[in-house]
């Protein structure tokens, strides 16, 4: 039990870039909260659409930034201003439950071990359409079955003590889009020794639409080659929520299926190899189908096999592509000044 006494102060901090009326829903949320917050940060990222505004008329202390420098950026000033003794990081585009500085702070006085905590996406997006329902049941399932004792942080609701964050230098400022930052800090707390939960029952709804264009950039350009790049700057593979030993079979085994048409051409043998794959590609991912097939229904699910069978080919060659691109440079140095037409 917390008492009002020994209560932590918590800081909400939201960094915004053209926030919309997702922004203004994420707000309202956290107007509803008991107990509320000891206070709410919105950082704009760069004045974009005014979105601040919104923050502003409702009391909440607003910082303005001239120029856009990525949310990781606008995370760092937030922390920086904030006096909570936690800080609860979310994304513009998430509702919060009415009961979540009250769920972080106990989580936090009965775990005094643990330097942070993290939730995931709930199962009810807010977004009907087949590529925002899959997206975001992906990442609620994949947290959902992650181990508790997480390795990564997550920036879209995500808890930390403020003396954690400081000590550690916060988000790397590196980062000037929405991309790995939260799984780097992740990363180095837990280098150094922190620990960090995935309460799993701690969840947000996520207002954000998807289109197969989007999904795809982001999880190549945004995704999968900044965090190959950070694995390798590493030296290991941490096999936690993506990075699953299954999900790096499901890659080699659609790597094989994209073999079949010019495999069978030349050996038909070669189309029993690939139901085999297709079978154990189901049978290793049954987990996640049959979630589908449960929240959405058979059909649903049956659309989603190109979804998912497609992430798991993009990311393998993302990580292909990092490994070449590397090699490359280090076997012909002199062509590094020509770095820009092989990344992002």
């Amino acid at each position: 039990m917390v008492t009002e006494k020994s209560r932590d102060m918590v800081s909400v901090v939201i960094p915004v870039h053209n926030g919309g009326q997702k922004f203004r829903r994420c707000l309202e949320a956290l107007q509803h909260c008991h107990p509320p917050p000891d206070e709410i940060i919105v950082v704009a990222d760069g004045r974009s659409d005014g979105a601040w505004a919104m923050a502003q008329a409702h009391g909440h202390r607003t910082i303005v930034l001239e120029r856009q420098g990525g949310p990781a950026h606008a995370r760092n000033v937030g922390a920086a201003a904030a006096h909570g003794d936690i800080l609860l990081f979310l994304d513009g585009d998430v509702v919060a439950g009415p009961d979540i500085i009250a769920r972080i702070r106990t989580l936090f006085a009965e775990q005094g071990y643990v330097s942070a905590i993290i939730g995931s996406y709930d199962d009810v997006p807010a977004e009907q359409d087949l590529i925002s329902q899959y997206r975001n049941l992906l990442h609620h399932f994949i947290h959902q079955s992650s181990r508790e004792d997480a390795s990564t942080f997550w920036g879209a609701c995500g808890a930390i003590r403020k003396s954690v964050f400081t000590a550690a230098g916060g988000f790397d400022p590196r980062y000037r889009m929405p991309s790995i930052e939260d799984i780097e800090l992740g990363y180095r707390l837990r280098h150094h020794g922190y620990r960090i939960r995935l309460q799993k029952d701690l969840q947000v709804t996520h207002l954000k639409k998807w289109s197969l264009a989007s999904m795809v950039c982001t999880d190549i350009l945004r995704r999968a080659i900044p965090w190959t790049e950070l694995l390798l700057k590493q030296g290991r593979i941490i096999g936690d929520l993506n990075l699953s030993l299954m999900a790096r079979l499901s890659t080699v085994l659609v790597f094989l299926l994209l073999l079949t048409p010019l495999a069978v051409a030349v050996v038909p043998e070669y189309l029993v190899v690939a139901l085999l794959c297709c079978t154990v590609l189901f049978f290793i991912n049954r987990g996640f189908y049959f979630f589908l097939a449960r929240k959405r229904g058979w059909f649903f699910l049956l659309q989603t096999f190109p979804l998912h069978w497609l992430y798991f080919l993009y990311s393998g060659f993302s990580f292909l592509f990092v490994l070449f691109r590397d090699n490359f440079w280090r076997r012909f140095p002199r062509c590094r000044g020509r770095e820009k037409f092989f990344t992002s």
